[in-house]
């Protein structure tokens, strides 16, 4: 990130929220906030993890992996390749949606984009809630923006902390929802400040 061009190229193209905030989910997505960091994890097989006594921090139970395929441009994602994304790692791990009490978003801060990821979510997960117990959703780039190569992992370790912990916090910035996002009907909800934690229901 000490190199400028990429900067400058990003902010041509109006890729980059113009006040440098990741507002997720909000009415006022305006772009992406880069971060800048670096993440790690060790992963070991849970068998050799248990014979060897390591500090267990938590459990993969599956993976999947995706191509968003044709898009109406680069930067946007496809909603029925996040669906199928999510119904294939539940498989794979043998998981009932049902029981997820909290996801971890992409959530970068533009309309689109969250909107799209947001409709995903509705379609899985929020399928197999009542209006009563939405699905809690977050990310991490409202807090430390959006690392990119570890976006990801950062994302995981966030996770991790909210199981060991038991709590969830907000997200930065949260005011309304996106107009293109109906939380109640779509039974999602996202908490609006660091301050506001959710207890996790196990």
């Amino acid at each position: 990130m000490l190199n400028p061009d990429i900067m400058i190229l990003l902010t041509a193209l109006n890729f980059l929220s113009p006040d440098s905030k990741c507002h997720a989910f909000d009415y006022k997505a305006n772009g992406y906030a880069r971060g800048e960091g670096i993440a790690a994890v060790i992963l070991k097989p849970l068998d050799a993890a248990l014979r060897d006594n390591d500090l267990i921090r938590g459990v993969i139970r599956g993976t999947a992996v995706n191509q968003d395929g044709k898009t109406p441009g680069i930067t946007l994602p496809s909603m029925e390749a996040q669906v199928d994304l999510i119904k294939s790692a539940y498989a794979s791990a043998g998981l009932n949606m049902s029981e997820t009490a909290y996801f971890e978003a992409h959530g970068t801060g533009t309309p689109a984009g969250d909107s799209l990821e947001a409709g995903a979510l509705a379609m899985t997960f929020g399928k197999t809630r009542k209006a009563e117990n939405p699905l809690l959703v977050g990310t991490v780039k409202t807090n430390i923006g959006h690392c990119e190569g570890s976006s990801g992992l950062a994302g995981l370790i966030k996770a991790i902390y909210i199981l060991e912990k038991g709590e969830i916090p907000g997200n930065l910035w949260f005011e309304k929802a996106n107009p293109r996002i109906p939380m109640e009907e779509w039974k999602i909800k996202v908490g609006n400040t660091i301050s506001q934690f959710f207890q996790l229901r196990i």
